[in-house]
């Protein structure tokens, strides 16, 4: 069985100490290391290489944002899990581009920890879910979009490798629908959602739903209506 590596990053000694005793005795998470600052955290990640690390979102001398996103540029693959006190629509927004895995609060039970430190483990990234079920994030996020897609014009017309239920697909993704409300318009069943979303990101070799949006308005194989329109939509461009 492999084992996931972790490293622990809060100030709180008695709280690092309680995640610790936790995961510990699950063969498959292992922590390497626990630091109290962004700097030791630096230090760890560059020296042990973890495979996931877990940050207290409100570090009281660090940025918690800036440590996510220095550990993103220098460690591509490492994975961050966000700890929050209270479920904040700002920091969860930031959390998202700052690259985070996972957005969670610290008043989580013990074995959903486990549980999402398994799943991101496995290359999900739960702060999807977290963002579909607060609109005004999603909302956020799509006027991300439409400024990628506004920088990224030029590469309009590049040949897509997916099929147009694909797109079609991708194109409910990035209005913030889920796998259920998705086949619910389409007429087909979850698991055929499931399917065809698995297929996108193997396709375009990224590693969550967003990345696959992000990607598909880069390239021009799906827009954002114009504008005038009430609400920020997305169409597929056929």
């Amino acid at each position: 069985m492999s084992r996931t590596r972790v490293l622990i990053v809060d100030d709180h000694p008695l709280f690092r100490a309680g995640v610790r005793n936790e995961l510990e005795p699950h063969s498959d998470l292992h922590v390497i290391g626990e630091a109290a600052s962004a700097q030791i955290a630096l230090d760890l990640a560059d020296t042990a290489l973890p495979d996931l690390v877990l940050i207290d979102a409100q570090l009281r001398s660090d940025n918690s944002l800036d440590l996510t996103r220095q550990l993103k540029r220098r460690h591509p693959q490492m994975l961050v899990v966000l700890m929050a006190r209270i479920e904040d629509d700002e920091q969860l927004f930031q959390a998202i581009r700052s690259g985070a895995a996972a957005y969670i609060t610290k008043d989580i039970d013990p074995d959903e920890l486990v549980r999402v430190l398994r799943k991101v483990a496995l290359g999900e990234y739960l702060i999807n879910e977290s963002v579909l079920s607060r609109p005004h994030v999603a909302s956020r996020v799509l006027h991300q979009f439409q400024e990628l897609s506004v920088l990224d014009e030029s590469a309009e017309g590049v040949f897509s490798p997916l099929t147009r239920r694909e797109i079609e697909i991708l194109d409910y993704v990035a209005q913030g629908n889920s796998n259920k409300e998705i086949a619910f318009q389409l007429g087909i069943s979850d698991q055929t959602v499931k399917n065809h979303i698995t297929s996108i990101l193997r396709k375009l070799a990224v590693n969550d739903r967003t990345q696959a949006v992000i990607f598909a308005l880069r390239h021009g194989w799906i827009k954002l209506d114009e504008p005038e329109q009430p609400e920020p939509r997305l169409r597929a461009v056929r």
